[in-house]
């Protein structure tokens, strides 16, 4: 439903107005497709760096794995030496499954949150 006053104003037009649509009712400048390929451009970059994090980061965690596992179980061996008395239980010690479901789901709506920060 539009306003009778936004109707008359669009009716009642002095020569300014004419004025200002004829300028702009000009036809658009040739410019042999430079603007599509700019935009073009630009889209294609926005693709790539959306893109480009989340497989760096990917391509790093499958590199970082098996590094990360060695370094766990040289822990685990080095804390299953030390004598029962100097190392607390290791089920206290770690966190529950919650927590580290928790924390993840916080990581992702970080990192999507960012990404969209960005755009």
């Amino acid at each position: 439903m539009t306003s009778k006053i936004i109707n008359m104003a669009e009716r009642i037009k002095d020569e300014q107005d004419r004025l200002l649509e004829s300028m702009f009712e000009s036809a658009p400048i040739a410019d042999n497709g430079f603007s599509t390929q700019i935009v073009k451009r630009i889209r294609r970059k926005l693709w790539i760096r959306r893109i480009t994090l989340p497989a760096a980061v990917l391509i790093g965690g499958l590199v970082a794995f098996q590094p990360v596992v060695g370094l766990l179980k040289g822990v685990f061996q080095l804390l299953s030496s030390l004598p029962v008395e100097l190392v607390p239980s290791l089920e206290g010690s770690l966190p529950s499954l919650q927590l580290i479901v928790t924390g993840a789901l916080i990581l992702f709506v970080l990192m999507f949150s960012l990404n969209m920060i960005e755009d």
